[in-house]
């Protein structure tokens, strides 16, 4: 199994069923939502992490969100 800290934020959100709900909140711009899920992934500042990907989310895969 591989450790957490070795997974990309979009592995550790797959991992935990959560990958889903990512992908609408990133398309939907819902911040709230990003954040929530970004910390119970273990992401570290969160917010900062949901505003940069909001700022270019076509660069993250997930075209026009």
């Amino acid at each position: 199994m591989t450790a957490a800290s070795d997974m990309t934020v979009n592995e550790r959100l797959a991992a935990r069923g959560l990958f889903e709900d990512w992908e609408l909140a990133v398309r939907g711009s819902d911040r709230a939502t990003m954040v929530l899920l970004l910390r119970r992934i273990g992401i570290p500042n969160a917010p900062r992490v949901a505003d940069i990907v909001l700022a270019d989310p076509a660069f993250y895969g997930f075209g026009e969100a």
